[in-house]
C-alpha cells in the first residue's frame, strides 16, 4: 500500500522486495514512478476505485500523470463509482477503451436518475452542518434552495465567511448584481449558488452535480423542478435535503406523493470532516511539491528547521495551522480538476486508454 502523508522509506523497502497488487492514491504511486521505485511495464489490471471520490478530492492531474506510465497494450480495466455524473463517465472514457457501464441496484437506478437523500438535522445547526456537507462531498457546482430571501442571504454570508466560492440569487438584488451573478453562472465560474425557487426559475447550468435544499419546498411540485435541475443529460445527479423537526414530515409526504426512494444518512462528525479536509491538504500540497524545481526546492530547504521548531512547539504549532488554513481557503476558490469533455479518438490515433499513453522518461 502506498499513500501520502508518510515517509517514503518503508514504500519503497517494500516495492524493492517486490508486489503482485500494489494498491495506492494516484499522488503517492506517482510519486513513486517519479523516484523509479514502481514500474508498470508488467502491469495486467487497472482499477480505479471510489472514482468519483478522487476527483471530488482533487486526483484528476494525478491520475493522467500516472496513464502516462502505463504500458502501450491492452489492459484489464476497470472503474468503480458510487455516482455517475457526467464527468465520471467522461473519465472512465479516458481510461478504458470502450467502456460498458452496469449499475447495480436492488432497485435497477439508471444513471439518467437523481439520487435523493436527507439528513436530520438540529433547525439549530443547519448552517455548520452545511458546511461540513461540501467539506464531504465537495461538489463541482451547486445550486442551495432556501425559501425566503433573507435566509438566502444568510447562507451565502455564511459560505463566504468560511471560504467558499458562493453568491447569492434573490429578489432583493439590483438589476447590475443579479447581471454580474447570472454572468457568473453563465460562464461556468461561480461554483455555488444560494438562491429562491423564484429567482432561480430559467437559470440553466451544465454540468450541475448537486442540488441541496437548505429546507424543504412550501409547495411539493418546487421539489421536482429543484431536484431536477441535476442529472441530466444521461448524468446521475445528486439532490440533498437539510431537514429538522417537522420539515421531516414535509419531506416524508413530497416523497410519497412522487413515490421517491428517499435515503437517510448520518450527518458527517467533525472528526469525519477532519480527516477529508487532512488528506485533501496533503494531496494538494505533495502535488505542488512535486511541481517545484531543483532551485526553488533548495530554497525551500531554508525553513525546514524552522518547520520542525514550530512543529515541536505546542503554542507556535498554530502558526503551521494559520498557514495550512490559508492555503486550504485558496484552493476552496479553486475548480475541482474535471476531464474535459473531448471528441473521442479515432481507432489508428487512440491508445488503448486503460494500457496506455506513451511512458514519460525521466
Amino acid at each position: 500500500a502506498v499513500y501520502g502523508g508518510v515517509g517514503y522509506g518503508a514504500q519503497i523497502d517494500a516495492l524493492k522486495q517486490g508486489a503482485h497488487i500494489v494498491v495506492g492514491t494516484p499522488g503517492r504511486v506517482l510519486d513513486h514512478l517519479l523516484k523509479r521505485a514502481l514500474s508498470l511495464d508488467h502491469l495486467k489490471m487497472l482499477i480505479l476505485d471510489e472514482a468519483d471520490r478522487m476527483l471530488s478530492m482533487g486526483f484528476y492531474p494525478d491520475m493522467k500523470q500516472v496513464q502516462r506510465y502505463l504500458p502501450n497494450r491492452p489492459l484489464n480495466a476497470c472503474m468503480f463509482s458510487a455516482t455517475f455524473p457526467e464527468y465520471i463517465m467522461r473519465t472512465a472514457r479516458e481510461f478504458i477503451r470502450h467502456p460498458e457501464f452496469i449499475t447495480l441496484s436492488q432497485d435497477h437506478v439508471h444513471v439518467t436518475d437523481t439520487e435523493h437523500i436527507f439528513y436530520s438535522v438540529p433547525g439549530m445547526d443547519k448552517d455548520r452542518s452545511l458546511v461540513r456537507l461540501i467539506e464531504i462531498e465537495n461538489p463541482v457546482s451547486a445550486i442551495i434552495f432556501c425559501n425566503t430571501k433573507a435566509k438566502v442571504h444568510y447562507v451565502s454570508v455564511v459560505l463566504q465567511r468560511f471560504g467558499y466560492d458562493a453568491d447569492e440569487l434573490s429578489a432583493d438584488l439590483s438589476q447590475k448584481e443579479r447581471e454580474r451573478v447570472l454572468g457568473r453562472v453563465r460562464e461556468g465560474t461561480l461554483r455555488f449558488l444560494v438562491a429562491t425557487d423564484v429567482a432561480a426559475r430559467g437559470l440553466d447550468i451544465p454540468d450541475l452535480s448537486h442540488v441541496i435544499q437548505y429546507e424543504p419546498p412550501e409547495d411539493p411540485e418546487a421539489y421536482i423542478h429543484r431536484a431536477g435541475r441535476t442529472g441530466r443529460a444521461g448524468a446521475m445527479g445528486i439532490a440533498v435535503s437539510l431537514v429538522s423537526g417537522v420539515e421531516k414530515f414535509e419531506l416524508d409526504r413530497i416523497a410519497k406523493r412522487f413515490s421517491i426512494a428517499m435515503q437517510e444518512r448520518p450527518l458527517p462528525s467533525d472528526a469525519d470532516v477532519e480527516a477529508v479536509v487532512t488528506e485533501r491538504v496533503t494531496t494538494l500540497l505533495e502535488a505542488r511539491l512535486r511541481e517545484r524545481d531543483k532551485l526553488q526546492t533548495e530554497r525551500s530547504q531554508r525553513f525546514v528547521p524552522l518547520a520542525r521548531a514550530l512543529a515541536d512547539n505546542e503554542d507556535e504549532s498554530a502558526i503551521i495551522a494559520m498557514l495550512l488554513d490559508d492555503y486550504y481557503q485558496q484552493t476552496l476558490h479553486t475548480p475541482v480538476p474535471q476531464p474535459r469533455e473531448e471528441k473521442p479518438p479515432t481507432t489508428e490515433s487512440r491508445s488503448p486508454r486503460s494500457g496506455g499513453n506513451r511512458r514519460r522518461r525521466r
